[in-house]
């Protein structure tokens, strides 16, 4: 039984696309549930608490680990506090507060842009070879984003209003996409390492902006729906989201990973029409076809990458 088992999350740690759409499915539902107690949960708070709190599950797991690759943390000191300062204290902060003071449709629109911006990044920082599949489907997906948050009504983008929300999420976007380019400078250590060092990087950066907030008169509703949305974002599109992305990353690449997490429009319908028991329209399928023949162009072709020297399948393999 215990063999048994291993192989399985063996099979699963080594399936990339499969990683990605429970990450896709995740990091939708964070969007939802951070739109939706907007009211109850202020955007920092939640994203301290949403951090707190995954670190506080994650260190029974991640301590033996940390133990032995704290010297490798300790030399590659820089890349830690920068990718726990951009992914976890930096982005997902933005996001909440963008999301207080903007539409959903305009948060997925903007989100869409992700793909494009870390293609660009990393051939510039990192002199990525670019191919035009990538390129073609990169269009094919953010035209199938465009389609499922209009509605298909594509003449709606010229009465598109942006406003400071907006402008917060389009900072994210940057923020995320400069994470998702520099995660390939990451130490190589366990999973649950990184995981954990940047957990603690990024509580740490919200901490003082959670504290000015707090003195602010900005706080959480004791309220049971406050600590249900706090509960989901700590454990699903953090602490098991990063985990897959991150490994997602490692067998793709960033460029093509991202790319991949263009499902989230779709998933996002998908919820909208199973829990909110919203029609499913035209608009739905035809931008599902478009963002997967898109995903389909992208990913057939590996970039080449200029990453760090390779571990081996132990370093990254999972506890069982």
């Amino acid at each position: 039984m215990p063999m048994a088992r291993a192989r399985l999350i063996d099979w699963f740690w080594s399936r990339p696309y499969l990683l990605l759409t429970f990450t896709a499915l995740f990091w939708a539902g964070n969007s939802v549930v951070a739109r939706a107690a907007r009211d109850m949960v202020p955007p920092v708070a939640l994203a301290f608490w949403r951090w707190a709190l995954a670190l506080l599950l994650l260190l029974p797991f991640a301590w033996p680990h940390l133990q032995r690759d704290w010297r490798v943390l300790r030399v590659n000191l820089r890349w830690v506090l920068t990718l726990g300062t951009l992914g976890i204290g930096t982005f997902n902060t933005l996001l909440y507060s963008g999301l207080q003071k903007t539409t959903a449709v305009n948060g997925l629109l903007l989100q869409s842009l992700q793909p494009a911006l870390i293609l660009v990044l990393g051939a510039l920082a990192f002199k990525e070879v670019v191919l035009m599949q990538q390129v073609i489907g990169i269009c094919l997906s953010i035209a199938g984003a465009l389609v499922i948050v209009l509605h298909g009504d594509l003449s709606s983008l010229i009465g598109l209003k942006f406003n400071a929300g907006d402008l917060v999420i389009c900072v994210a976007v940057l923020v995320w996409s400069f994470y998702s380019t520099l995660l390939r400078k990451r130490p190589i250590v366990h999973p649950l390492s990184f995981l954990a060092a940047t957990f603690m990087v990024g509580t740490a950066v919200i901490l003082p902006f959670y504290l000015a907030e707090t003195a602010n008169g900005q706080l959480i509703e004791n309220r049971f729906e406050s600590w249900l949305a706090i509960g989901y974002v700590c454990l699903f599109p953090s602490l098991i989201a990063y985990l897959f992305f991150n490994r997602g990353v490692e067998l793709l690449g960033s460029a093509a990973a991202a790319l991949y997490l263009n499902v989230m429009p779709v998933i996002g319908s998908v919820l909208a029409i199973a829990i909110l028991s919203e029609p499913f329209g035209w608009f739905h399928l035809a931008g599902m076809v478009l963002i997967g023949a898109g995903i389909a162009s992208a990913t057939t072709v590996r970039v080449t990458q200029s990453r760090g020297p390779s571990s081996s399948p132990r370093d990254h393999s999972l506890p069982v």
